[in-house]
């Protein structure tokens, strides 16, 4: 089976023409499925897209959202728009409803959006301000320490979905495939060759899902765990444990690639 992975693509910087090529792109390079690791697009339009993406490329497409995908809008009412999009479109999967995805009988599929969840690094001195405060109506209008509860509780929610799923895909397969959109881990997160400082780490990883990985990897060490997340826009891999691989792509706004080709068992 051949995965096409993609992340960070910002569809909504595209015009229609540059939309429709990468759409060919992915289809030149003939995957069984193509994986795509959030920030598609905003809240009004990320469905818009996902619809292009699956009437253009004609294989199932699963995904996670990012925090862009819930720009100008609410995290639980875009959730709500990809539970009934799934529904009426059949090659579309949203990972973080779907719990564990088969695709060869020794590999499986789980996944989640994740979050920056304010945990790695200095929070209380950074000067990082994000989009994400002002223009995700559940992060808007929040001092900083209400802020940093609130994060806490999206990385908390992506956390406790993958300790319940995770081990149920270790079970039933040799190789488990995690998708999401943020870096687990400091060292994945990569931005111009370098790893988040202690000033970005808060907003750009997520240390609730990397604790519950250690965890479960660290128990199952007769399996394997490969990890792709972006977010960062930078490209790098962290060996964090012999059988758990992360794998970060990068992003170039207006110029979405496809990061990686798997051939899988």
């Amino acid at each position: 089976m051949r995965l096409a992975w993609v992340t960070d693509i910002h569809l909504n910087f595209l015009d229609a023409a540059q939309v429709q090529a990468f759409c060919a792109a992915l289809r030149e390079r003939q995957p069984d499925a193509v994986l795509v690791g959030g920030d598609i697009a905003e809240a009004d339009t990320v469905e818009w897209y996902l619809k292009i993406l699956a009437a253009d490329v004609q294989r199932p497409i699963y995904f996670v959202l990012g925090n862009h995908d819930f720009y100008q809008g609410s995290i639980p009412a875009v959730r709500k728009v990809m539970d009934g999009l799934c529904r009426a479109e059949s090659r579309l999967t949203y990972l973080a409803q779907a719990g564990c995805i088969a695709l060869t009988p020794t590999t499986g599929l789980v996944g989640h959006d994740g979050w920056g969840d304010g945990q790695w690094g200095d929070y209380a001195n950074s000067t990082v301000r994000l989009n994400d405060h002002r223009l995700i109506r559940e992060l808007s209008g929040l001092d900083r320490g209400e802020l940093r509860t609130r994060l806490k509780r999206l990385g908390d929610e992506a956390a406790e979905y993958l300790r319940s799923v995770l081990p149920l895909a270790l079970d039933a397969h040799e190789r488990v495939i995690l998708l999401t959109h943020v870096p687990p881990f400091v060292e994945a997160c990569w931005h111009e060759g370098k790893t988040a400082d202690d000033n970005w780490a808060p907003f750009f990883t997520c240390k609730a899902v990397g604790d519950v990985l250690l965890d479960v990897m660290g128990k199952r060490v007769d399996r394997q765990l490969t990890v792709l997340c972006g977010h960062s826009h930078g490209a790098g891999t962290a060996q964090v444990l012999p059988n758990l691989t992360v794998l970060t792509g990068r992003a170039e706004y207006g110029a979405p690639e496809i990061q990686r080709l798997f051939d899988i068992p």
